[in-house]
């Protein structure tokens, strides 16, 4: 009974601590940033100068959100690998933690480059997709990142499920450099966007004038500060559910 106290106890003490913490803060932070993001992307950002048909311009306004999406997804990634590199090393629980909660936040990005690509691609290629070399590589990251998350529901004790998941994290993030270097590797109809001035009308991109360059790199901050603070508030969670569990064993095994 007085373990069930303590869990109770630790729990609400959690959640409320959660209310009145720095994260707050960043939340409202983030909630703003992306509505001013939206605000620049939909309204405020001009036309691109070389997209002639109505349908084209509209649609490359998606451009604000799908390139960000990518950034993040790749970071997210990134930032996992980097996680289970020291769980391999230290065994600290706290490194599987930040991996799982990066890969989750990092996937649901991805997912939304991979449903905001084909919007964007019908008008501009005439069609909803194509085994680009981009696109195909995106398909395999993306559901190597769900794999991960299989992976980990299907190993039962908690050490070989963050050990399996660290290895598997790192074999995984060997897909981020080559998804970023394919449209500079092979021709390719996807447009290499961020690259320095002739390069990118070289490789596909369109003009950007100074006010698409600057909504583009507010988006970029934008989502950075949405995925801090969606990575703080699921590390939180994980870390409550596992001290929840631990107590719960401690009850059925007391």
């Amino acid at each position: 009974m007085a373990t069930q106290t303590a869990l109770s106890q630790q729990v609400k003490s959690e959640l409320t601590a959660s209310r009145f913490n720095w994260s707050l803060g960043l939340t409202l932070a983030s909630g703003l940033l992306m509505l001013a993001a939206l605000y620049l992307a939909l309204v405020w950002a001009p036309d691109a100068v070389n997209l002639e048909a109505p349908a084209e311009r509209y649609a490359q306004r998606i451009f604000y959100f799908h390139v960000p999406s990518a950034w993040i997804g790749f970071l997210a990634f990134i930032v996992a690998a980097i996680a289970a590199v020291l769980y391999l090393v230290t065994r600290d629980q706290k490194w599987d933690v930040w991996g799982l909660a990066s890969v989750e936040v990092g996937l649901a990005f991805f997912t939304m480059v991979m449903l905001s690509g084909p919007i964007w691609a019908k008008p501009t290629w005439n069609v909803w997709w194509t085994w680009d070399p981009r696109l195909t590589i995106s398909t395999i990251s993306w559901l190597l990142y769900i794999g991960y998350l299989m992976l980990r529901g299907a190993v039962d004790n908690p050490e070989r499920q963050a050990r399996f998941a660290a290895v598997y994290a790192l074999i995984a993030a060997i897909s981020v450099p080559i998804n970023w270097m394919a449209i500079r590797w092979w021709r390719t109809i996807h447009p290499a966007v961020v690259a320095p001035g002739k390069n990118s009308e070289a490789l596909g991109g369109f003009g950007m004038s100074d006010n698409i360059l600057l909504t583009l790199l507010f988006c970029l901050l934008a989502f950075t500060v949405f995925y801090i603070t969606l990575m703080v508030h699921r590390i939180r969670l994980e870390n409550l559910k596992r001290r929840v569990e631990t107590l719960k064993q401690q009850i059925l095994y007391q």
